[in-house]
């Protein structure tokens, strides 16, 4: 008899389990589901790119910054103005 109850109870909690997970799968297979997974990927995508972007923009401003101390004259009043004609 308890036999009997203990497998009785097992079966009851394995058929639970699988129809939550029968459910679960049938959710995400519907329209609404796929579309709600592809609009948590596309956030998590368009952070990373954002982030990207972020460290990319400084590493272009941190390179421009060291080519202007490199390169540029130090004298900014020697450079001839555009109108002038280097007179």
């Amino acid at each position: 008899m308890i036999r009997r109850l203990f497998y009785l109870a097992a079966g009851a909690a394995v058929g639970g389990y699988l129809v939550h997970r029968v459910e679960r799968a049938r959710r995400a297979l519907t329209p609404g589901g796929i579309a709600h997974r592809v609009e948590g990927h596309v956030s998590e995508y368009r952070g990373a790119l954002r982030e990207f972007n972020e460290d990319l923009a400084g590493a272009v401003r941190d390179q421009e910054e060291e080519l202007m101390r490199r390169y540029a004259p130090r004298d900014r009043g020697a450079i001839p103005a555009e109108g002038d004609g280097g007179r």
